[in-house]
């Protein structure tokens, strides 16, 4: 595997990896496209278990990715969430103008919130501006679903950095949780 990979290429390591990936894009309108990555595992029954999904939107600009809902479960998940991360950044590099990545670090908890910033620190995500109580706050935190601490990443170092993990047999955190 290279060190920016495609998404055919991240697809043929989670095949090699006895995993499924798979990418859900619709664009309604043509306008934004949603985004569903999962990662799953075939079991000796042929049923699929889901070890990991991520959920989020892309509007057609360089800061458009917004990316909500990572998560990793159920055990040997190794590897599951950087191939997560992966896929999403190739995607959006290969298939939209977004170059930059949008999260929310949900403060629902001040352990909680703190674990998550150091995950998606650790994915290339640096903080941008906290999401609180104020007046201008209220449409992100609509859209957002809370407060907490709004964090970007370039997509082309969040690629390079889940890559990195991946091949050194994935050194992050299985999950955010």
């Amino acid at each position: 595997m290279t060190v920016q990979p495609s998404l055919a290429e991240l697809e043929a390591e989670a095949c090699r990896r006895g995993l499924l990936l798979r990418l859900q894009v619709n664009r309604p309108a043509g306008v934004a496209w949603t985004l569903r990555v999962g990662v799953a595992r075939r079991q000796q029954s042929g049923a699929l278990q889901l070890l990991g999904e991520l959920k989020g939107w892309a509007l057609p600009t360089a800061d458009g990715l917004r990316l909500d809902t990572m998560r990793v479960q159920g055990e040997h998940t190794a590897g599951v969430g950087a191939l997560i991360w992966a896929a999403t950044f190739a995607w959006a590099l290969e298939a939209t103008p977004c170059r930059r990545a949008t999260i929310l670090a949900i403060r629902d908890s001040d352990r909680q919130h703190q674990r998550l910033v150091r995950y998606f620190s650790r994915v290339g995500f640096t903080p941008v501006r906290e999401l609180g109580a104020g007046v201008l706050d209220l449409g992100p935190r609509l859209i957002w679903g809370g407060a907490g601490l709004l964090m970007q990443a370039e997509c082309g170092e969040g690629l390079a950095r889940s890559s990195r993990q991946l091949a050194q047999g994935d050194g992050q955190p299985a999950s955010p949780a």
